[in-house]
């Protein structure tokens, strides 16, 4: 996620790290060189270029707006949706680093650990990437085979849950917790697998593939009209306004692609690594370990 500081307009209007704009600089430029060949020939009547009747093209570009902006909007609110559930997870880890203290010192440290090791798996499921066993050897006890068997399993982070939930079980039979201190510990334990499902669920339900593609063809459909509209209003003026015009909805478009999936390593995704870390340093700080740095942005990004 890109961190900049937005108070300098003078810096935000030719920001380029972060901005939509190298994703689309390339059909930018084709399209203002095709308006730029399309107006001298023009000129110089080489060849006749029949104009594009203003009324079919205007209504064109009002439909599109709309179907532009629905598409940013459901793929914002999946972005959105994405970062309450992680905000959620930070909140709920918190929760169970408060109330493991009823627990016996070597069990609470076993269930933190499960728990870290958590938040781990989970941002690696959702990037659909393994995980490695440095991440892990430091606080999880567990070595690089655990850590393969880990990456096989099915679903790693729900196997790290049934341990989290048999370590509480296990400390109910033998009288070190009550019922009611286990409920409430494993309310925490309900709420991160809650937390999974609602990332699962954006992670393996975009948005309809029909929809994307016809959208995307109505782009560019559009963007290569627009030098065939404006060029006998225009003039030299064209290729800039088919630049501005274009980089407006081709960026639209690009940028609810990359929204659509939060939980990528897109400069404009969500920060997994950063919270993850955040929650490690919080978890081993109240149990008295070492704590791994925190994490920077690199160039403006925040990963």
């Amino acid at each position: 996620m890109i961190i900049r500081n937005k108070s300098n307009s003078f810096a935000l209007l030719f920001s380029w790290q972060g901005t939509i704009l190298p994703k689309v600089l390339p059909a930018l430029i084709i399209l203002m060189l095709c308006s730029a060949a399309i107006g001298a020939l023009t000129i110089h009547q080489i060849v006749h270029v029949p104009e594009v009747p203003s009324i079919g093209f205007t209504i064109f570009g009002v439909i599109l707006s709309i179907f532009l902006g629905f598409r940013n909007t459901a793929c914002y609110d999946r972005w959105w949706e994405g970062r309450k559930l992680w905000g959620a997870l930070i909140a709920n880890t918190r929760h169970m680093v408060r109330d493991s203290h009823v627990l016996s010192d070597v069990r609470r440290e076993r269930i933190l650990h499960q728990m870290l090791i958590f938040t781990n798996l989970l941002r690696d499921r959702l990037r659909h990437q393994t995980a490695h066993p440095t991440r892990f050897l430091e606080y999880g006890r567990i070595n690089e085979h655990t850590v393969h068997k880990l990456n096989q399993h099915i679903n790693a982070p729900q196997f790290t849950l049934e341990k989290i939930q048999k370590e509480l079980i296990n400390a109910l039979k033998v009288g070190e917790i009550s019922d009611i201190v286990y409920s409430t510990l494993n309310h925490h334990v309900v709420e991160m697998g809650n937390i999974q499902a609602g990332c699962d669920r954006i992670a393996s339900t975009p948005l309809p593939f029909a929809y994307s593609v016809l959208l995307h063809r109505a782009v560019y459909c559009f963007c290569i009209m627009l030098p065939f509209s404006l060029e006998s209003v225009l003039g030299i003026w064209t290729p800039f306004l088919v630049g501005l015009l274009a980089y407006m909805f081709l960026g639209l478009d690009a940028l609810s692609a990359q929204l659509e999936e939060p939980f990528g390593v897109q400069e404009n995704d969500l920060p997994l690594d950063s919270i993850v870390r955040l929650i490690e340093r919080e978890t081993l700080s109240s149990l008295g370990e070492h704590l791994p740095p925190a994490i920077q942005a690199e160039r403006h990004n925040l990963l």
